[in-house]
């Protein structure tokens, strides 16, 4: 049986979401709002965007996650740190709900105006387009990655989805 490699399995870049690190935040959110990855008939939304700088070199990416730390109001900001790591053990004030105003609606409107490299991760690790699929296995898991870009003479050519790869795992095991 073939197994494939990371150009086999990759999402080509004209089909995933990116943009310039240029763009605000609010650029990246309506980006991300009408994207939609096709995959033989299986659809799904990217969890990510790619950023490029102006000669379309890869920056990084930003996440959903990304974005939304990006948008929340300064006085929700407060103490953040102190509960990095302890996802079920934070406390929620109750009124918060209450305080929610348009003061607060227009703040959130003013932070999507910031460009999207104030809070874009920077690319660490890619994929060769010739990598085989255990290679590409390893690197998400060793480095907790849910994708990674996927190079070919030096450009950026995709992106191989651990989605993407699982189901290939999943025509191999079962």
């Amino acid at each position: 049986m073939h197994t494939k490699r990371a150009g086999e399995l990759m999402v080509p870049l004209d089909h995933y979401p990116h943009i310039p690190y240029w763009f605000t935040i609010r650029q990246a959110v309506a980006e991300m709002e009408t994207a939609e990855i096709d995959r033989d008939g299986r659809r799904s939304v990217p969890r990510a965007v790619l950023v490029f700088d102006e000669a379309y070199r890869l920056m990084g990416f930003v996440r959903r996650r990304d974005i939304l730390r990006g948008l929340l109001p300064n006085f929700l900001q407060n103490n953040m740190g102190q509960h990095q790591g302890k996802m079920f053990d934070i406390l929620v004030d109750p009124n918060l709900s209450e305080v929610f105003s348009d003061e607060e609606t227009d703040e959130i409107r003013e932070l999507a105006g910031k460009p999207i490299s104030t809070v874009m991760n920077p690319i660490v690790h890619t994929a060769s387009y010739d990598d085989h699929l255990l290679k590409v296995v390893r690197e998400m898991v060793v480095n907790n990655y849910y994708m990674l870009p996927v190079q070919k003479d030096g450009k950026v050519v995709g992106v191989v989805r651990s989605l993407d790869v699982l189901h290939e795992i999943a025509g191999l095991i079962l």
